[in-house]
């Protein structure tokens, strides 16, 4: 679809299936639709979903709480987290959600109305225990995700770093002095390539790993690289 208008028939097909008497271009809405005493219907029509597009959507609730948006149903790579996302702004927002496919049929998303999302506990508690992993505050809020010191590379720098003072080490020992449970896993499963085994259950610190310290261990904390 190359133009808003042709979301419009679709649209107006969907709307008319329900009973309702279909208008375009009323006043600043792009559909109205009107139902014996209902509330009225209003829909803005787009050909993506932006951010103007939301805006124009909440100023429609100044006239009705049956505010819904109209896109072509999005294709390609990123078309369901695309639809997924902006699903959940939309019931955030009390608005409605209708989608047009490439042959023309319109399809509801969602209604418009009142949404209070339910909270993820497993989630709640695994960003908990990332905060907690955490020593100090090593990374600057916004920076890329890439070069972020995360909970498990922070555990890793714990272990190379006993490792660099201590030598050679079992893992039970790493781990009841870095206060990192699963010492032994993550320096078998040495996924940075800081460590190297001994022999059964006994580790240590790699060229890699050294270096590993020296990049990450000198970095300043967030706070500090702000100054």
């Amino acid at each position: 679809m190359n133009k808003e208008q042709e979301l419009y028939a679709p649209v107006k097909a969907l709307l008319e299936a329900q009973g309702y008497e279909v208008k375009g271009e009323v006043g600043a809405a792009d559909v109205v639709a009107c139902r014996s005493e209902e509330e009225p219907v209003v829909v803005e029509l787009k050909l993506r979903f932006s951010l103007a597009l939301f805006h124009q959507a909440v100023a429609r609730l100044a006239v009705t709480d049956l505010v819904y948006l109209a896109v072509p149903k999005p294709t390609g790579k990123q078309a369901r987290r695309m639809l997924r996302d902006n699903l959940v702004l939309c019931r955030r927002l009390g608005l409605g959600l209708i989608t047009v496919r490439a042959d023309g049929r319109a399809e509801v998303q969602c209604d418009p109305g009142p949404y209070a999302p339910r909270k993820s506990k497993p989630k709640t508690q695994r960003l908990l225990r990332e905060f907690q992993r955490l020593s100090g505050d090593p990374n600057l809020g916004g920076s890329p995700r890439g070069g972020l010191v995360t909970g498990y590379r922070d555990d890793a720098m714990k272990c190379a770093t006993y490792l660099q003072t201590h030598g050679p080490s079992r893992g039970a020992v790493v781990a009841k002095a870095t206060g990192v449970d699963k010492a032994t896993t993550l320096m078998r499963d040495n996924h940075y390539g800081w460590f190297e085994k001994v022999t059964t259950g006994v580790y240590q610190i790699s060229e890699a790993g050294h270096a590993g310290l020296q990049t990450w261990g000198c970095r300043p904390s967030a706070l500090q690289s702000t100054e």
